[in-house]
């Protein structure tokens, strides 16, 4: 009878030992004292940047135009043909966040620096269906060939008007009023952005 009660009396003291280990740990795991050992900065970093990397290319503004464009094609025996389009076209600018690495992304403290590629134009077209030629001459039997080089000419166009209206600087401030925020609220910290310097 008293080995019975000597066995159930050390299990008891295992028990409250175990029990008290548990509550110690518990303890310990909540205080600041353990936060020297955690990790938590690269683990923020690894999930800003899945986050970051599932948006892609991502487009931050749109320019539309409408011109008149004017394509003249010199003949050499002929009269040069010419013809003259109205067209409406857009490019969109955008920022391949793809790109970003985990050394992009730098943790100090509860603030986020983010370092991004910089913009791109990504996308210049005409939309056809909103364009149409205004008038041809001279053309004779090579029409197509005329208006679809005309077209090329115009899409080019748009580009260079992209570029020179600035579309670039306006991603880039379109960058920090759109992208800042959503990278806030994945990381629970403060971001600020920077751009990489342009390739030389």
């Amino acid at each position: 009878m008293s080995r019975l009660i000597n066995t159930l009396f050390r299990l008891f003291l295992i028990a409250v030992l175990v029990a008290g280990l548990i509550a110690i740990w518990e303890q310990i795991r909540g205080n600041n004292f353990m936060s020297r050992f955690r990790r938590g900065d690269n683990t923020t970093q690894s999930i800003v940047l899945k986050e970051v990397k599932a948006l892609g290319k991502l487009e931050l503004v749109k320019y539309t135009f409408k011109d008149i464009v004017e394509h003249e094609q010199v003949n050499t025996f002929l009269p040069n043909a010419n013809a003259i389009l109205i067209i409406e076209g857009e490019a969109t600018g955008c920022i391949d966040l793809t790109q970003i690495s985990l050394s992009d992304i730098v943790t100090a403290g509860d603030s986020i620096t983010v370092k991004l590629p910089q913009p791109e134009l990504c996308t210049w077209k005409i939309n056809h269906d909103r364009s149409r030629v205004y008038d041809t001459r001279f053309s004779f039997l090579n029409e197509a060939q005329l208006v679809s080089d005309a077209y090329r000419k115009a899409e080019g166009q748009v580009k260079q008007s992209a570029l020179t209206g600035g579309i670039l600087d306006q991603t880039r401030q379109n960058a920090n009023q759109m992208l800042r925020p959503l990278l806030e609220r994945i990381s629970g910290k403060k971001v600020g952005l920077t751009f990489r310097d342009q390739a030389k």
